[in-house]
This record gives C-alpha cells, structure tokens and sequence, in this order.
C-alpha cells in the first residue's frame, strides 16, 4: 500500500491531523491498536470532568443550608458510559475519520524503514504502507507505575479503572497527588468515600506554585481528605480485606488503591531506529514544524511539551501547516496554560517563579486574591504573577474560576502585552478577573 501521511496513534491530535490532511485532498492512513480519540475522551479528561461536575454539585448542594444530600454514583457511571464514551466504543469516531477520506488500519504500527510503516492487525495479520511524505507520530501515553515492592502483584486501580466504576469503594488511597491522583481523591470524597493521597514531594500539585499547592490542601482537608506528603510507599499488600500500603513511619489501609504516580510514552518498539533516532529515548524532540527526524513528525505527549489535549491539537496544526505547504507561526511554548480542575480549580501559564529563576531570567513576582467577587463569593484562592523585563511570564490563578480567569493570562504572555498596558485597563466589576488588576499594579 502507498498514501502520503501515516498517521500511528489517533488521540486528539492524530485524529486532528489525520482528517484535517485528508480533507486537504492527501492521501492518509490512520493507525491505532486501542480507541481512536485516545485517553481524552474516554479515560481522561471528559469522564473524569464528570465526575467533578458531579461532585461540585454534591458540594454545592451542602453548602445551601438545609438541604437534604445523598449522594448516588449510578447518574454519574450510567452518563459516562452512555453520552461521554459510548461504552468504550469507538465506532463514531472511526466513521468520522473515514467519512473525512482517510483510510483506517486497526493494529500496532510500526515504522519498518524509512517512510515506511507496518501495521499488526489483532489476528496478527501484518500490512505495510510507504508514507510518500511522510510518518506523523502521536502514540501518547500509558499510565505508569512506581516500583514498589509488591505493587505489580496487586489489583491496583488506574485513571482507566476509575471511570469505569459502577461502584465505588468505601475508601481508597491514592499513590500520587499529582493533577489526576488529586481530581480524583476530591472527586470521590465528594461521594463520601474515605481517601488518603500518598504524595513522594513535600506538597501536593508540585509542579505549581506553592501557594496553590497549600490553597487545594486546605481544601482537601476540609473535605475530610487526609493527604501524607513526604511519604514514600515502601511495599503494598493485598488480600481479602484490601490494600496495606506501607510508608517508613505507618501503615495506609483501604479498600482500593489507585496508582496516578505518572505516565510512561509509548515509543518502545515503535522502530525509531529505522529513521536515526534513539530507539530507547523516553520523548522525542521536535523542531518548530515539530520535525524529529526525516520525513518524521511527532506531536502530543511524546513530544514533552506538556501531557494535554490542547498541546496535541496545537500541535497537530503545525504539522497540518507543514505537510501542506502553509506559511507559519511555527511552534512557541511560551504561554501553555494548565488548569487542575480541584476544588478550588488551579488555572495556570507558563512559568512559575521558581522555574523563572532557574532560567536566569531577573524576575519580578506579586500576589493577591480573588478579591470582591471572592468575598462575595464566600471563597478564597491565591492569584500570583510572574515578570521579567515588564512582561509577565507566569500566573496562577486558584478559585472556582481559575481556568477561566486564566485565559487574560494566556492572552497576555502570548502577545508579550506590557504590564503597564495590562495594569491600565478596564477590568469588569464585581467579576474574579478584576483580581488581577491589584496584582499587575503591585508589579510596576
């Protein structure tokens, strides 16, 4: 078989970039072995989103005086395996695929030469397909596990057990309070199971700003949750009663264990070598048409640019940009907004302070709150700004609002706006956004 585009792995960006060069009039054929849409819609991001939906609203609900709140997972299981997944079915989304004109191969591809990959059906029945112009990778990732003695040999839970449950346990720890380990726990919490988070760091979300780390342990322990920071798992056990995790100084029990202590890339035994790359690298790095090699492109989690969604289909317009001969804006990192979506929401672009610093860069930094609205409200969250040369580099925002307030953020690193322009405008009131403006002011 010949075509122009392989495609090996269809999760946001693949399939993105599979229909887009297809409709484009290339010849494209898609490769997976698992569903096409990948973790996103039907382990990741959309179900999980449910769930805290789900739990905001039991949290709400408590919160209104006298109400009278039971909560029932069988709404929220029922709507994830019937509206968000289809019951991890993919069908809707093969017939989009091969509706926008490109050809799909179930199976595990695998680049046999240059320009060349083979693909491994179910039955074993291998196919071979030389990409005229070339080979888009977007195999993404797996989750991953620590090695601790007698973990392997347990029936722990990932983020792929989780959305599946129709029941839920009576308590549950949690290996790693990272953005998935964390959204899950509050989740779960919510619909009074007894949860303990195990975090290896000395706070939980690490990789944000301190401050934000503190405002979701404070309301981590508001919900009942006990969070061990600090605490490495030394040797798991499981039997009939459940799980032991042990630590140096206690002993953790429950009745389930889920594991979020990270996710491997999915590139061993994807044939790099064929195409001069390290066949053992963990990511593959791009250049600003997000080229890694000949006639070889990779886009999404492998990549290392940042493990969501949103990177993959960023992503994957650059490569649709190159493949079809379109004019830039190429790659630029510098304005990758994050939101964990906890209670309160941690919403989150560039830089933070530390990682600022690390860069060399002469670094400004102001806090605040959220404010009137968050009086109002009857809530609070940190806002904390990073500057360099009278531009931001960095912000955080941490409140029931913080993905949304996040977007002036994004807006603001991405055009590299001044911060005297920033700190002069109109911002609405009462409204969480017009938080920022005390806080850009304190900048100048």
């Amino acid at each position: 078989m010949e075509c122009d585009v392989v495609v090996i792995g269809l999760g946001p960006g693949g399939e993105h970039a599979a229909t887009s060069l297809a409709k484009a009039g290339l010849s494209v054929v898609g490769v997976d072995e698992r569903l096409v849409g990948g973790e996103c819609p039907y382990y990741g991001c959309i179900p999980t989103k449910m769930m805290i939906a789900a739990a905001d609203r039991l949290r709400t609900a408590r919160h209104a005086g006298t109400a009278d709140v039971r909560p029932d997972w069988k709404p929220v299981a029922d709507r994830i395996r019937d509206e968000a997944t289809d019951d991890w079915n993919d069908q809707v989304a093969v017939d989009r695929l091969v509706a926008a004109g490109a050809h799909f191969a179930r199976g595990r591809g695998r680049i046999t030469a240059p320009r060349t990959v083979t693909v491994t059906a179910p039955d074993g029945a291998a196919t071979s397909c030389t990409a005229r112009r070339g080979i888009v990778l977007n195999t993404g990732t797996t989750p991953s596990a620590p090695p601790v003695a007698g973990l392997a040999d347990t029936p722990y839970w990932t983020n792929r057990d989780v959305v599946q449950l129709t029941e839920l346990p009576a308590s549950l720890a949690v290996l790693g309070g990272g953005a998935i380990g964390s959204e899950i726990a509050q989740a779960f919490a919510a619909f009074e199971v007894k949860v303990t988070v195990i975090e290896a760091a000395d706070r939980i979300l690490a990789v944000e700003e301190p401050e934000a780390s503190a405002a979701v342990a404070q309301a981590f322990a508001e919900d009942g949750i006990t969070v061990l920071t600090s605490a490495r798992a030394e040797r798991v056990e499981h039997d009939d009663d459940g799980f032991r995790v042990q630590l140096a100084d206690r002993v953790v029990t429950a009745d389930r264990l889920l594991v979020a202590a990270g996710r491997r890339n999915n590139l061993t035994g994807l044939g790099l070598e064929h195409v001069g790359l390290d066949p053992q690298s963990r990511v593959l790095e791009p250049d600003e048409r997000m080229r890694v090699a000949d006639g070889v492109w990779a886009i999404g989690d492998i990549t290392g640019k940042g493990a969501f969604t949103h990177m993959s289909m960023y992503q994957a317009d650059l490569v649709i940009r190159d493949l079809t001969g379109a004019d830039g804006p190429w790659a630029d990192y510098r304005a990758v907004g994050r939101v964990t979506f906890t209670a309160p929401e941690v919403g989150s672009v560039g830089l933070t302070e530390a990682a600022a610093r690390a860069r060399g860069l002469d670094v400004k930094t102001a806090t605040g709150d959220l404010g009137t609205r968050g009086w109002i409200a009857g809530e609070s969250g940190p806002i904390k700004l990073v500057a360099a040369q009278g531009v931001l580099v960095g912000g955080t925002v941490v409140g029931s609002m913080g993905g949304e307030v996040l977007s002036a953020l994004v807006t603001a690193i991405h055009a590299r706006v001044p911060i005297t322009t920033l700190a002069d405008m109109h911002f609405a009131y009462p409204t969480f956004h017009r938080a920022l403006q005390p806080v850009l002011r304190a900048l100048l």
